[in-house]
């Protein structure tokens, strides 16, 4: 029994030829858009000030180079393989050629904390927003139904080996029944993302017209408003405390690892490979586009929200928002804008995310490794229907019930383990298979992908005992799974038998 077998990358690509259930209909700017809808969310209105405030002040413009510089080392390793392998299992399917069957699976089960998870984490802050803004209207929901019945909190000395402290204990009642808006969003992206991809795509299209529209309005008319002395120093001194430096150069690295969060779910972007119209070509710009579009627009917003303000009183769930207050009245109608542009940038990356878990449970299903009825697509829609109401009922599930800190570090923690394995499976197919041809090849790979693999791991080493814990749980579940049903339903080794490529 040989756990690593591969599935050749040419029989891969012969199957994305082949197969033609799902919609070729995107172009590299849906494909754009998609990556700037699942980046700009609330990480742009709420961590940008957050992350000056704590750990950089203004030279949070370097942290976010720094990041965005991390990122695109996983970035140009997605695009080679998007390019090279056009089909919807992202890194699963790209584990699959080049670290064999066992490692492919693992990162298709990890991938479900990043899409899954990650769509019901958004949905709890999307909700959020959304009671903020109706109440402004007047129109106040009861807090029993705008948040989770349950909280969790890791007692204080829980060992990362102690499963009973860490998933039985630390749960308290808040006195909420459900977070309804938070289900009832999932549900209503559920329901768009079965009617047809490309209606999705134009929905989204839509959303960050509107969200890029905001953040040009506060950019453009935040710039009259810099004042330079906030500016200094640009560099505040550092500052040791318990937790770590504080500013100063230690600050913009520590504050690089945090805000590297807000890239979370451009990887997304190659789910959509099989729906693309020329993926060898428009795959990479989609990918690589989005990341630098969004590079750019975080260092901008940094750069003004930290000349309007001082970055001392950024530490606040609404900075953005706090800057336009402080602008005066004349600019009141900009506040309400920036609210309006934050409900659609969490609307759009729960699209996203929404669109890309089924999409991966799609090629796992047509590999054998999950049962059927992932794979059946809509005869009208040509979607993979019952998948994407899948996902979205269980989404809707833990939007509702859970609380948004627990979600957050397990979708962490999941994103980059998969960004770690992607950028090692470039590397391991340079010398496996150099002959392939790749449309595009990310460059220097010699030194992107280690340098993609090592930063992930060690943004992964600085979370939380607890969150390894339940990864570890999580893994030890899938494994599970995997001896019981997947091995023994294997495509690969019905077809060809055990043995490696």
């Amino acid at each position: 029994m040989n756990l690593f077998a591969r599935r050749r990358v040419a029989d891969l690509q012969a199957e994305a030829l082949k197969d033609q259930r799902l919609k070729r209909v995107l172009g590299p700017w849906n494909l754009t858009s998609l990556g700037i809808g699942a980046i700009i969310g609330a990480g742009i209105f709420v961590l940008t000030g957050q992350a000056a405030a704590q750990y950089a002040g203004p030279a949070i413009v370097f942290s976010f180079i720094l990041s965005g510089l991390a990122c695109a080392f996983a970035g140009l390793c997605y695009a080679e393989f998007a390019s090279m392998i056009p089909v919807s299992g992202s890194a699963y399917t790209y584990g699959y050629a080049t670290l064999g069957e066992f490692i492919a699976w693992i990162i298709g089960w990890d991938l479900i904390l990043e899409y899954l998870f990650a769509a019901s984490t958004v949905a709890v802050g999307w909700s959020g927003y959304v009671v903020s803004f109706l109440k402004d209207f007047g129109i106040v929901i009861p807090p029993a139904f705008t948040s989770a019945p349950y909280d969790h909190q890791t007692p204080a000395g829980a060992h990362w080996w102690d499963l009973w402290q860490l998933f039985v204990t630390g749960w308290t009642h808040t006195g909420a029944v459900v977070n309804v808006p938070a289900m009832v969003v999932v549900g209503v992206v559920t329901i768009l993302l079965v009617i047809g991809i490309k209606e999705s795509a134009n929905f989204n299209n839509v959303i960050v017209a509107l969200k890029l529209a905001v953040i040009l309005a506060f950019i453009g008319f935040g710039a009259a408003y810099i004042n330079r002395q906030n500016w200094h120093p640009f560099v505040p001194p550092a500052v040791a405390t318990p937790f770590g430096w504080q500013f100063g150069w230690h600050g913009v690295l520590r504050g690089a690892g945090v805000i590297f969060f807000a890239y979370i779910g451009f990887d997304a972007v190659s789910t959509a490979a099989q729906e693309a119209k020329n993926p060898r070509r428009d795959m990479p710009i989609g990918l690589l586009g989005s990341l630098g579009v969004c590079t750019i627009l975080y260092i901008a917003v940094s750069l003004v929200l930290t000349g309007i303000i001082n970055y001392t009183r950024l530490n606040v769930s609404a900075p953005i928002a706090l800057a336009v207050n402080s602008l005066g009245p004349s600019l009141a109608w900009l506040e309400l804008f920036i609210k309006i542009g934050a409900i659609a940038g969490l609307s759009s990356v729960i699209l996203v995310l929404l669109l890309g878990q089924p999409r991966i449970f799609y090629t796992m299903s047509k590999d054998g490794l999950l049962p059927p009825v992932f794979s059946v697509v809509h005869p009208r829609f040509r979607t993979p229907w019952i998948a994407q109401i899948l996902t979205g009922a269980v989404a809707m599930v833990i939007a509702g019930l859970f609380p948004i800190g627990l979600l957050g570090q397990l979708v962490s923690i999941g994103t980059l383990l998969a960004f770690a394995i992607v950028c090692a499976g470039i590397f391991a197919l340079r010398f496996t298979d150099p002959q392939i041809q790749r449309p595009f090849r990310a460059p220097l790979f010699w030194l992107t992908s280690p340098l993609g693999f090592a930063f992930c791991i060690f943004l992964m080493s600085g979370l939380p005992q607890d969150t390894w814990a339940r990864l570890i749980i999580w893994m030890a579940i899938g494994i599970v799974i995997y001896f019981s049903y997947s091995l023994r339903h294997s495509q690969l080794r019905r077809s060809r038998g055990p043995t490696r490529a």
